[in-house]
């Protein structure tokens, strides 16, 4: 399978949002004050909540090493006595949300972030999830999920998870190659990835993803096809394929190894080969970055035209209420998003004083709602209708770019919907931003990282 050219790599590799959310956080008007947040907990609850349930997604920012790739806010440190005040905290966070809710609201799933989730004990765990389902109903459908770490993920985490409701568990492996690990700070032999994936099984896990990364320190296709033949071995019901984003500016650890970075092509070229590999072990291609097996429910949901996107990625959850908990952790309501402090100390401090923890926030506008559908379908389907009242004959600046797009064999598009085609999968991101009013704002960008 060929790499998309280059002239298109080139031109198409800038920086561009990965559309986690609409409008994306940088654009974010930050006109969300506490009570008003309430207010839209509450009207997306009584439009949502009965049917759906609400998703909880709960970071947890705890590191023992630092991996030099990663983004995510994360806390480095061993002193496991920080474990208790934390988990104290969320329980406060969550006991908050409760005062909004509805008695027993319905719980469609729980994911654990991080962080490294399973720097926490299991029964630090337990306690946690304990609490949460102690005060709410749980629906028939709902998923429980946690970010696993093979290096310490134990048969006791997995054991003590199960135990109150969790069936899927992703693990963060990256990259199997010695080197490329080095580089990384990153060191996990394939032997206890195979273990914990074993004992995962055994122990009743439905689903098992693996977190891959394209564009990393080292990479070649020779090191990308052993690692695969290793992730062959072991068969994870999904795989994500990421692509690792370059941002040392915000992540100065990154700047350890930028002089051993694949070039545009050859990054690309990585993601094809690996898209190759997958699709000959029998994996499908879900959207950008994912993979799943065709017995896999997110293959079913693409199939079927039931696939969501949220902060954590794609998902199979319905819920269009997802309420996020501990520090820096994002909430989407439908109507409007929010986000926690980030600074850990002032998070804890802000809970325990009864004070607001939003820094950061958006209200979404009858266009934002539009548009937010739009760029979903795009994004979920492939394929979108134009938002009611928009059709790209009365816009002349869609025209411009539609035409270059047709004319590059990207898309194609009509008086009624617009379709991706395969070659432009590659450069959905692009295609999301050209129709993005925010992304044509004169103003600086923010620092997104690169689109290929």
């Amino acid at each position: 399978m060929q790499s998309p050219p280059l002239d298109l790599i080139t031109k198409y590799n800038v920086p561009a949002p990965r559309y986690t959310s609409y409008p994306p956080v940088p654009f974010w008007r930050n006109d969300v004050t506490q009570p008003f947040w309430e207010k839209a907990v509450k009207k997306a609850y009584q439009h949502f909540g009965d049917q759906e349930g609400i998703s909880l997604y709960i970071h947890l920012p705890y590191c023992e090493s630092l991996c030099t790739y990663c983004g995510c806010n994360k806390r480095i440190t061993t002193n496991h006595t920080l474990e208790i005040p934390y988990i104290s905290t969320l329980m406060k966070e969550w006991d908050n949300y409760l005062k909004i809710l509805p008695s027993k609201p319905k719980l469609a799933g729980i994911h654990l972030g991080g962080g490294t989730p399973t720097f926490f004990s299991p029964e630090s765990l337990k306690i946690l999830i304990r609490h949460i389902k102690r005060y709410v109903r749980v629906t028939d459908n709902a998923e429980f999920s946690f970010e696993g770490h093979p290096n310490n993920t134990t048969q006791a985490h997995l054991a003590a998870l199960f135990e109150v409701g969790f069936t899927r568990v992703s693990y963060g492996i990256q990259d199997f190659d010695l080197k490329v690990q080095r580089a990384i700070h990153r060191i996990q032999p394939f032997e206890k990835v195979a273990e914990v994936t074993q004992i995962s099984r055994n122990i009743g896990y439905q689903s098992v993803n693996f977190d891959l990364i394209y564009g990393l320190p080292h990479q070649t296709k020779d090191t990308i096809s052993e690692t695969f033949e290793k992730v062959d071995e072991l068969k994870p019901d999904r795989i994500a394929f990421y692509s690792y984003a370059h941002v040392p500016e915000a992540f100065p650890a990154q700047r350890s190894f930028e002089n051993h970075l694949p070039k545009e092509q050859e990054k690309r070229g990585l993601y094809e080969h690996g898209k190759q590999l997958l699709q000959s072990m029998g994996y499908h291609e879900i959207g950008m970055d994912h993979f799943a097996l065709p017995a896999d429910p997110l293959f079913i949901a693409k199939q079927t035209n039931t696939l969501h996107r949220n902060f954590m990625g794609y998902t199979t959850l319905p819920s269009k209420i997802l309420i996020g908990l501990g520090n820096s952790a994002i909430s989407d309501v439908f109507f409007a998003y929010s986000q926690n402090e980030k600074q850990l100390e002032s998070y804890k401090t802000m809970i325990l004083d009864g004070k607001t923890t939003i820094v950061k926030g958006h209200c979404l506008s009858p266009t934002d709602l539009q548009m937010k559908s739009f760029i979903l379908d795009l994004i979920c389907n492939h394929r979108a209708k134009w938002p009611e009242g928009s059709s790209p004959v009365d816009n002349p600046i869609w025209v411009n770019f539609l035409s270059e797009f047709k004319g590059e064999g990207l898309l194609e598009y009509d008086a009624n919907e617009i379709r991706v085609l395969d070659r432009g999968m590659a450069f959905i991101r692009n295609i999301c931003m050209a129709f993005d009013p925010y992304m044509q704002s004169p103003r600086i960008k923010p620092g997104f990282s690169k689109a290929i």
